[in-house]
């Protein structure tokens, strides 16, 4: 069925719109990139869609603004032209999350003893007063940073991505070697280690300091990077005969230690992020900054080959790749999709199971990195990755 999917994607493709800190040790080597080698409730919006015709011209509310390249919404074209940031945090016991909320785009994935590590996208990052605890990347977080050319913020990381800190084109912002604490400030936090925060004035001078590009660089990211569905006229998944009802996604069974999970909103059409670490009860995820609840317009699920690194637990997810299955929720509907990244700089793209580019709807979307063999639950149904 891969092959015969996989067939099927290289055909269609031309006819569509154009990824805690160690010493160095001798381990193996991290995975080579392959471009290296050159009954459903009916929804607000359902109910606002019916007998509405979309209008001939989708207008901005005032002038100056255009729509968002990461979630369609209107935003000030100043804002629209710069570049992103991706920041890394932690999600642990011990994790004091602020400014989350900021995030246009969540990633999760595990890191090493099955701990997961969340990297947002931020586009609007001007009035961000404290944000953090901020730690340590990874490798792989780096190449989904590359895709949105966006600044990423983090505090060192394992040897394993010290190739690609050294790259001209890496514009990263590692507050590990600020050791006079010029771009960040430790603050009262849940313990002593977690509490090493940054803010949008610190990170707009290390910025100025190094040079780097404050608009978006040429021939950098794919200007055109996920297709929305217009608010007018959303995407109810409706269309597909193999949809799914999906009133809550669980996770818990992909990423046991952060036990997280959604639930649908039908009165704001969103998804609600709750989790339960170990050893906390359940709840609805905060950002401490605001108390403002984390909540997502989409939810994609994407299926990765991995690898364990080294005796410490370290891992590799490979981050380019062809034909790779994953789901996508909407709505409280969802369909099984398969993605693909085929360089450092060009978007992640989702297909459906006819080979088209899937269309987001506008808003925040989140993506669940899981690993191969990883499983997940939808309605209280087990959802095998392939």
């Amino acid at each position: 069925m891969k092959k015969f999917q996989k067939i099927i994607m290289t055909c269609l493709l031309p006819l569509l719109l154009f990824s805690g800190c160690s010493p160095k040790e001798d381990v193996q080597p991290p995975l080579e990139p392959i471009d290296s080698l050159n009954p459903a409730p009916q929804t607000s919006q359902a109910k606002e869609q019916a007998g509405s015709p979309e209008p001939a011209m989708d207008l901005p509310p005032a002038d100056g603004m255009v729509r968002s390249r990461i979630t369609n919404e209107w935003i000030d074209k100043k804002i629209a032209d710069r570049r992103p940031i991706s920041f890394m945090i932690p999600n642990t016991k011990t994790a004091s999350q602020y400014g989350i909320s900021k995030a246009d785009i969540l990633y999760e994935c595990n890191v090493e003893s099955s701990i997961t590590r969340l990297m947002g996208i931020c586009e609007n990052w001007d009035d961000i007063e404290k944000i953090g605890n901020i730690r340590s990347s990874r490798d792989y977080f780096m190449y989904w940073s590359f895709e949105w050319d966006a600044f990423h913020v983090h505090y060192g990381g394992p040897f394993y991505m010290d190739d690609l800190l050294d790259r001209n084109d890496s514009d990263n912002i590692n507050l590990n070697v600020d050791i006079s604490k010029t771009y960040h400030f430790r603050d009262v936090a849940k313990n002593d280690f977690d509490n090493a925060f940054t803010s949008a004035a610190f990170i707009k001078k290390y910025i100025h300091n190094a040079g780097y590009s404050l608009n978006y660089r040429d021939n950098y990211s794919d200007e055109q990077h996920f297709l929305f569905s217009s608010e007018q006229k959303p995407n109810m998944l409706t269309q597909y005969d193999n949809s799914i009802d999906a009133y809550e996604v669980d996770m818990s069974l992909a990423y046991p230690l952060t036990n997280c999970y959604f639930k649908y909103n039908a009165e704001t059409d969103l998804y609600d992020r709750y989790q339960h670490l170990s050893g906390t009860p359940d709840g609805p995820h905060i950002d401490l900054a605001t108390n403002t609840p984390l909540a997502f317009k989409n939810l994609l699920v994407q299926n990765t080959y991995y690898e364990v690194r080294d005796q410490k637990g370290y891992l590799s997810f490979q981050c380019h790749d062809t034909t790779r299955d994953g789901w996508f929720f909407t709505n409280g509907k969802g369909i099984h999709v398969t993605w693909e990244k085929t360089s450092d700089y060009g978007a992640t793209r989702y297909y459906d199971d006819n080979g088209n580019e899937i269309k987001l709807n506008t808003g925040k979307t989140m993506i669940c990195i899981l690993a191969d063999g990883d499983t997940f639950m939808v309605d209280g149904k087990t959802i095998n990755m392939d």
